[in-house]
């Protein structure tokens, strides 16, 4: 708790651990088929953020039944089942209620070794930092909210928060990582800041090595920002040391919320590029390395 692990973890044995975790929330997509993939995704990939393997899940859903039709639950239901299987994912039931707002989600359950275990602190001095996604798509949900962006633009974010992050968190287990977590709602400068708070060590972000979306960019600088943003960069400005040289536009989409986001990895210097080679083997085409962990300043990040 102290360290805001991204998920639960109860010891069993030498050799074996609980991973626990929950998360569930409302529509960011119109299509119910595609809400449902994007919503699982997002609570399995705290459990591969830990370098677990999730097991069985929990539905969890909030329903408006008397405003809404029974179709649309069948939807997210159905696409929250495919992506569960998709992850080797067990649906061992769930729990519904009635509800204003709809909301869904998974209570989820994994396995781990103990031994293997990968926390969001524990990155050294020296550590190169790998994220697995692009960056953005906070930005653009505000945009699709407005009517601001194109069928285009929309299946591209959709399938990003649908991916899984279970082949990113394989070849992490696989090559090796001292510290992880997943970026979503306080944005990969306010995961950096969990990552390095309290601790010994600092990081330093290059700005110009970030993946995002182009769109993200383009809305960005017309002033479309989601409110969670502004809520990220007050909540960690006393944290975060943004280079005069950073376009504003960046440091907007470094701050951005994100929805299933990818894995913010630290891993050792020299295994960086072997995990790079093989997460993008694995399909992980965007994955890249976008800083460094220092010895100074510490628990404080900075972009150049």
């Amino acid at each position: 708790m102290e360290s805001s692990e991204d998920a639960g973890v109860y010891k069993l044995s030498d050799e074996l651990a609980l991973v626990q975790t929950v998360d569930f929330f409302t529509p960011i997509v119109d299509d119910p088929y595609d809400f449902g993939q994007i919503a699982v995704a997002n609570a399995l990939s705290d459990v591969y953020a830990k370098g677990g393997k999730p097991l069985t899940a929990l539905n969890i859903v909030c329903f408006p039944i008397k405003t809404m039709k029974i179709s649309i639950l069948k939807e997210i239901l159905a696409g929250g089942l495919e992506k569960m299987r998709q992850a080797g994912v067990i649906l061992a039931g769930g729990h519904s209620v009635e509800d204003n707002e709809l909301k869904y989600g998974l209570c989820v359950i994994g396995t781990i070794n103990p031994a293997m275990l990968i926390r969001n602190t524990g990155a050294k001095a020296g550590d190169k930092l790998i994220l697995t996604k692009p960056l953005g798509v906070g930005i653009i949900n505000t945009a699709v909210k407005g009517g601001m962006a194109d069928k285009k633009t929309v299946a591209k974010i959709t399938a990003s928060m649908a991916e899984l992050s279970n082949r990113a968190s394989a070849a992490m287990q696989k090559i090796g990582a001292n510290a992880c977590t997943d970026v979503t709602g306080f944005g990969l400068l306010g995961h950096a800041c969990e990552m390095v708070e309290g601790t010994e060590v600092g990081m330093v972000i290059d700005s110009k090595a970030v993946p995002y979306f182009p769109e993200a960019r383009e809305f960005a600088e017309m002033g479309i920002i989601p409110a969670g943003l502004h809520r990220n960069r007050d909540y960690r400005s006393c944290m975060v040391e943004i280079g005069k040289e950073v376009p504003v536009y960046i440091a907007d989409i470094l701050f951005d919320p994100q929805t299933s986001g990818g894995l913010l990895i630290s891993t050792a210097a020299d295994k960086a590029p072997q995990l790079l080679e093989e997460m993008h083997k694995q399909g992980i085409d965007e994955a890249a390395i976008i800083g460094r962990v220092v010895e100074a300043p510490r628990s404080r990040v900075s972009v150049e």
